[in-house]
């Protein structure tokens, strides 16, 4: 029965991730489609500076919920083996929903997620990272990459077992190459600095 479980836990983990809140509250809520404004990228941050702070946080925390669900889920079927495949699941649902035709966010709030689920001076630290980066170049993009490659030298001080570095890897490297675009303009120069509720000027 046991090996059912590496089935289930990666299929619920990416079927929670493929729940993509930005665009469930935008098109239930609000009346538009996330995806038709702002950048068109499913992700808190378009949803702030389209609909403002509360459409922003709110999917945020729901982002973050899906993402420790997936990993609960899995830590109870399969100890660490499960927090490692549940996390990776759903920050790929999350980036690649099959419900929304596999456009998705850039995964930074899985990320966090994942981070503290690995060990909460992880979770801090990524945090720190991202309004670190975010605040000194008034560019989300920095801030979400420094984070994204923070948690890998934390995770490996921090809680250096093997499916946990494995899952940090993994994160950095999926959320790093969803921000492709955002590093080809800052190094353009053309990356705008964050304003919320300036939908016409969004491009993240």
């Amino acid at each position: 029965m046991t090996y059912l479980y590496w089935i289930l836990v990666p299929a619920i983990g990416y079927l929670l991730g493929s729940l993509s809140f930005s665009i469930i509250i935008s098109c239930l809520f609000l009346g538009r489609d996330i995806r038709k404004h702002g950048s068109g990228n499913a992700g808190a941050t378009n949803m702030t500076r389209v609909f403002g702070w509360v459409a922003g946080v709110a999917t945020l925390a729901f982002d973050v919920l899906k993402a420790v669900a997936a990993m609960l889920i899995g830590r109870r079927l399969l100890g660490d083996a499960g927090v490692c495949l549940g996390g990776m699941a759903v920050m790929v649902g999350h980036c690649f929903p099959l419900f929304h035709h596999f456009k998705g966010g850039k995964g930074i709030a899985t990320g966090a997620a994942i981070g503290f689920m690995i060990d909460w001076r992880v979770g801090t630290s990524i945090i720190a990272a991202f309004l670190i980066g975010a605040l000194i170049s008034r560019k989300v993009s920095v801030g979400s990459i420094a984070a994204a490659i923070t948690i890998v030298p934390t995770t490996w001080i921090f809680s250096p077992r093997p499916s946990m570095i494995a899952l940090s890897v993994f994160a950095c490297v999926l959320a790093i190459t969803r921000h492709s675009e955002n590093i080809r303009r800052l190094r353009a120069g053309t990356e705008p600095d964050f304003r919320a509720g300036k939908a016409e000027k969004a491009r993240k």
